[in-house]
């Protein structure tokens, strides 16, 4: 329940059958987590910044992404205000927003979307009759939600190659010392003996 709204008994009780009834429908589908009254059993986010919705519906895999924040709203708790404070909130969380209103008063509850600029994916709308409570729906949004933009932060100045290299000076390496290497002779190959010239003998 919002902290600016005190429901009268009778519609805080209608309030919170409502949620019951559609926590049993959606747990057959999703992990289904409901705060009525007073109660903080399923947060939004962490923090002194968690909200804390009718119905918190998460994905049965092991990941449990959040899928769909559901608010049930009673004929006193259509205003202005409360879709300041609530509704306005729960359009901005990664998932579907969808909003549950008596019967009579889905035109209000349009208008103040329309006027506030509120993203609600479904609108919902509902009486009772006899024992039963039965769900209509009344507005589905097709457009995709706003996107939030990301701050980012500016990358530092790159500075250019040149600048670089003329601000960094180059070290030049120091002069060997020590002798100078001599450059060592080839060895001579030996020279080939003349073979000596035979005499012919005279007959």
């Amino acid at each position: 329940m919002s902290p600016i709204l005190v429901r009268p008994v009778r519609e805080q009780l209608e309030h919170d059958r409502v949620i019951r009834l559609l926590h049993t429908k959606f747990r057959r589908k999703y992990e289904a987590g409901m705060n009525p009254g007073v109660e903080q059993n399923a947060p939004v986010g962490t923090g002194p910044t968690a909200l804390y919705p009718d119905l918190v519906l998460t994905s049965q895999d092991r990941g449990h992404r959040l899928q769909i924040v559901v608010e049930v709203e009673t004929g006193e708790s259509v205003n202005h205000l409360e879709a300041l404070a609530q509704w306005a909130h729960f359009s901005k969380v990664r998932a579907a927003f969808h909003l549950y209103v008596p019967g009579g008063m889905v035109d209000v509850a349009r208008r103040l979307c329309e006027d506030n600029h509120i993203y609600v994916a479904e609108i919902w709308s509902y009486h009772t009759v006899g024992d039963q409570v039965r769900f209509t729906l009344v507005h589905r949004n097709r457009e995709a939600p706003p996107v939030q933009p990301r701050i980012r932060t500016p990358a530092p100045p790159r500075t250019p190659p040149a600048v670089r290299a003329s601000a960094a000076p180059r070290t030049r390496q120091p002069p060997r010392t020590g002798a100078p290497r001599k450059k060592t002779a080839r060895s001579a190959k030996p020279a080939k003996k003349a073979t000596p010239v035979r005499k012919q003998k005279r007959k």
